[in-house]
């Protein structure tokens, strides 16, 4: 019956738009690099979020009864770019697929197996979970040396969301899939801020070996130089703006469509 409800599950998951699901032990996810990392230094990592010692806040809001958790996928091809436009209407159009999905796909298997569910914000410090981590475990791909998701059928270019189950279902991975051994780091060198650069992260002071980057050279704070520079962009190509007068490590969020950089991922030859 667990692996009947597992194929059921996944088989409705893709009926309802997604291109992939699998499913995961919510109690390995917990012990996963990224919530390890989070546990030993919180939220402001590499300079970047809330302090140290408010890494188990998000713990608070995860539910008790939980056993496992289940991770769909959407397709982000190079020719739909607009899909992870920022509106400033629910994020983008592409999250607003995956919260249509993920919610019809809660509404049948509450209705249909009977299992209760719990659809998980995206964000970590909103109570969410490391998607990324949770689509290894679920043998969705691997994490690449550009730190994103790598997938056997579409590369890095997917979008991620998921639901808590409280059943204890069979996970269907992790898989042996790992395209970056032989690879020559087109991801990092199309960086414009050079991300992958310098080692921010050491095996010695995180106790574990998987690392952000794969080896610990991922520097979030340089990637969030260019997530404000796309911000910036945003305003000026709405006119508000004179690029002139930007100091983009202080500029604040706007409802202008925001074209994040998604150069790391489009050099992926995978």
């Amino acid at each position: 019956m667990d692996s009947d409800n597992c194929s059921r599950i996944i088989n409705k998951a893709k009926a309802l738009g997604a291109v992939m699901a699998g499913i995961a032990s919510f109690e390995l996810l917990k012990k996963s690099p990224s919530h390890e990392i989070l546990k030993k230094i919180g939220m402001g990592t590499d300079g970047v979020g809330s302090a140290p010692g408010e890494s188990g806040e998000n713990e608070k809001n995860w539910p008790e009864n939980a056993k496992s958790v289940l991770v769909i996928a959407v397709s982000h091809p190079e020719d739909r770019p607009e899909l992870d436009w920022w509106d400033g209407y629910k994020g983008t159009p592409g999250n607003r697929l995956l919260i249509r999905i993920n919610r019809d796909l809660s509404d049948w298997i509450e209705a249909t197996l009977g299992i209760k569910t719990h659809k998980m914000p995206y964000f970590i410090e909103k109570g969410g979970i490391y998607l990324k981590d949770a689509a290894v475990l679920a043998g969705l791909g691997c994490i690449g040396k550009n730190n994103i998701l790598i997938t056997p059928g579409f590369g890095p270019r997917v979008r991620l969301r998921a639901m808590l189950l409280e059943e204890e279902l069979k996970p269907t991975g992790p898989i042996g899939f790992d395209p970056c051994d032989a690879c020559e780091e087109f991801c990092r060198k199309a960086c414009p801020q050079n991300a992958f650069e310098k080692t921010v992260f050491l095996e010695e002071e995180m106790g574990i070996s998987k690392l952000p980057g794969r080896n610990g050279c991922y520097s979030r704070s340089n990637c969030n130089i260019q997530m404000g520079t796309d911000i910036v962009n945003a305003e000026i190509e709405a006119g508000e703006m004179d690029s002139s007068d930007v100091d983009v490590e202080d500029v604040s969020q706007t409802n202008k469509c925001i074209k994040y950089c998604r150069r790391c991922e489009l050099a992926c030859p995978v």
